[in-house]
Order: structure tokens, then sequence, then C-alpha cells
């Protein structure tokens, strides 16, 4: 590997820290002038690293840059991994990897996208170093009518790491949202490859988008959208939803994760609207979710159903 990658490495465990030159040409095998050279080519990507006549260098404890070294010093699974500074987007770089066969588990990371996609076609506000923006594969071995089993594997993948890396509890909206604080901090687009002749998917993406530290948002989305609050490792975060999503879908037959989803639901025992394309709004209770992450509804006639993505969405009634 390159100087500079391994140089990153070796900075981003020692976060905070300074590291002298000498030790640092010592541990990489190379001469001080790759060091400073490498530090320098770092330092033009936009890594805050300080450098002191006597100290050495020191990547800034308050750099939150995303990076493969600073991913994988967090990641439990060594799985194949791209990071981007920017890409259009992940979603379509994580598919061509699995029309070209890329295994289980790879996955795809951008600083900025500049075409991310939301459901139905919206666009994905994605700005510069302010976001996770993700992409992951897996190769689920069920038919196509439970693919709504890996968006809420997702949802709950990511609800879990944010527990866990920035200590906030934070509510699901159905199907695929994640809300703190009455806003939405993040999005899910799941796409499936799927093999026609068998009505069995070959290949899923799960694509993950996360507002960490975002407050500039456009006009239509800057009453609904919020960001993750408090400051946290953005590489920490990134692996913790990987990890947690791939420990999931090993076994998302086994439904486990759907108990969490329903705790964690900001919408079973309130009255919503359901929106269908071209149609107006039609009031209804929802009343819980089923074990495939369906939505359970009771009409206002008393009859009831249960909906499935792709359907519908969903606005909690003032």
């Amino acid at each position: 590997m390159a100087v500079k990658h391994e140089l990153l490495k070796l900075l981003e465990k020692s976060k905070g820290v300074y590291l002298s030159g000498e030790r640092i040409a010592e541990s990489l095998g190379v001469s001080r002038a790759a060091v400073w050279k490498a530090i320098n080519a770092l330092k033009t990507e936009g890594y805050a690293i300080n450098a002191v006549t006597n100290k050495g260098y020191m990547l800034s404890a308050e750099s939150n840059m995303l990076s493969e070294e600073g991913i994988r010093l967090h990641l439990k699974r060594d799985i194949p991994l791209t990071v981007y500074h920017e890409t259009d987007s992940t979603n379509r770089r994580c598919i061509s990897l699995a029309l070209e066969g890329a295994g289980n588990g790879t996955a795809v990371v951008a600083n900025r996208q500049t075409a991310g996609r939301g459901r139905r076609g919206r666009s994905f506000y994605s700005p510069s170093g302010t976001g996770i923006y993700l992409s992951v594969l897996i190769h689920p071995q069920f038919d196509i009518s439970k693919s709504v089993l890996v968006t809420v594997a997702a949802s709950v993948a990511v609800a879990r790491a944010i527990e866990r890396v920035c200590g906030i509890s934070p509510q699901i909206k159905w199907v695929n949202d994640i809300y703190i604080n009455g806003r939405k901090v993040c999005g899910i687009l799941t796409e499936a490859v799927t093999d026609f002749e068998s009505g069995r998917i070959s290949s899923v993406v799960a694509g993950i988008g996360i507002n960490c530290s975002t407050t500039d948002f456009p006009e239509e989305i800057r009453d609904t959208a919020g960001c993750i609050p408090g400051f946290f490792s953005r590489n920490e975060l990134t692996a913790a939803v990987i990890d947690e999503f791939l420990d999931i879908t090993e076994d998302i037959e086994s439904r486990d994760f759907i108990g969490y989803y329903r705790e964690h639901s900001m919408i079973i025992g309130n009255e919503i609207n359901i929106f269908a394309s071209g149609k107006d709004p039609v009031p209804a209770l929802a009343t819980g979710i089923d074990d495939n992450g369906g939505l359970e509804i009771r009409y206002s006639d008393g009859t009831c159903a249960t909906l499935t993505t792709g359907e519908v969405s969903i606005r909690i009634r003032e």
C-alpha cells in the first residue's frame, strides 16, 4: 500500500497525539522525506494535520474526514470497501460492483454525492463533509416478496449504530426514515437485482444517507430535515452501521430485529394519512408492524390492511 495510506492509518490510530517524523519513518520503513511528502499530500486532500518542530505530526482530534483507513479501524470485518471523496451515487457504484460479481458485504462510502437518490426518484441532499453516504451489498436467499425485510434491517442497523456511537435513541418512521427530536436525520433506499427466471433476489444494495452535522438544508426540506446532535466520529458511525447491518442480514429470516423496529416506531398507535400515487390522502390508524416489516393499519370503516414498501408514503396527522 502507498506510503500515504499507511501514514493515514497510523495517524487515525493515534488521533490527537503527536508522532515524531523519525518514529513514523521507522514504522513505515521509509525515509523522513517520504513521510513529509505524504503529510503534504494528506493536507492537500483536506486532512487537519498539525506539524510542530520537535514534536512531529498529529491528526487533529477534531478531524472528521471519512476514509477507508479510519473506517477500518472500527470495523470488525475485513470487507471490500471503497471510499470516495466525491461520487455521483454510492448506490449506483455498488450496483455496478454487484453486476461485476462483488461479494456479500461489499461497501461503498462517499464524503459527497453529486446525484444522490431517494425513494420514487427524488434527489437526496448530499453535501460535502457533513454526512455519511453509504451503500452495502448483500446476497439474500429469499424471493422478492420479502424485500421489505432488508429495508427494515437497514433502519434497525442505523438506529442501533446511532445509539452505540452517539448515545442517542432515534425513532423510525415506517418504512425507512430515522428521526431524532422530530426531524429526519437519515433516509434509506434499497434496490434489488433480481433473477427473473427464478423470481428470487440475487443482490440487494442498501443505500443509507445520514445527516451527521448538516445544518444548511435546501428550502424544500428545511422544516423536516435535521442532523445528529453532538460531536462523534463519522468513521466510527459508518463502521457501526456496516457491522450492525451485516450482523442482522446474516440471519435475516429469523426476524429477531423486528422487535427493536416496533419498539422504536414513531407511528404505531398514531392516526396517519396514507398517500398513494395520484390519490387523495386516506386516514387510518397505524396498529402495528408485522413479521415481514409491513405496516398494519385500520381504516375509519373498521377494515384492516397491511401495507408494504413501494405502495404508499405516510405522514403523521397533526
